[in-house]
């Protein structure tokens, strides 16, 4: 499966443009700083960290010159397997953060508790996703 394969699906190009990507990527840092202040409660700590996961996704998506339909059902998930082919995360990865998709979606629409053991992945997911983005992505984009 190549990107191309989703346009018209769950993508499409896009010009990228530097400061989009280095504001989203600036945001992400705000979220995975704030998913650290011990005084929120899990919920939104976990939400911090998952947003950071979508704005780096999101940004290595615009590197490469594409964007999610946001009007399409899944867009979220769409990022989420993007990555394997924008950054090079491994198939086990992309599993882990689906579940913290999942987690997310039970957590927003079910009113379920987060756990300790969830904010902490998804913190430690969201920090590696941005450590491995300014490694792999164009750098005259960023």
């Amino acid at each position: 499966m190549t990107l191309d394969n989703l346009l018209g699906i769950s993508l499409e190009t896009i010009e990228p443009d530097s400061l989009t990507i280095r504001r989203l990527l600036e945001a992400a840092k705000r979220n995975i700083h704030d998913s650290h202040l011990s005084g929120l409660s899990n919920e939104n700590r976990f939400d911090a960290a998952y947003k950071a996961i979508m704005q780096i996704a999101n940004a290595a998506l615009q590197t490469r010159g594409f964007r999610t339909l946001t009007s399409k059902p899944g867009h979220h998930q769409t990022m989420i397997q993007s990555l394997v082919k924008t950054l090079d995360v491994d198939f086990e990865t992309v599993i882990v953060l689906d579940a913290l998709r999942k987690q997310r979606n039970v957590a927003d629409y079910s009113g379920d508790v987060v756990t300790d053991a969830a904010v902490k992945e998804c913190i430690t997911q969201a920090e590696l996703l941005l450590s491995m983005v300014s490694e792999k992505c164009k750098p005259d984009v960023l």
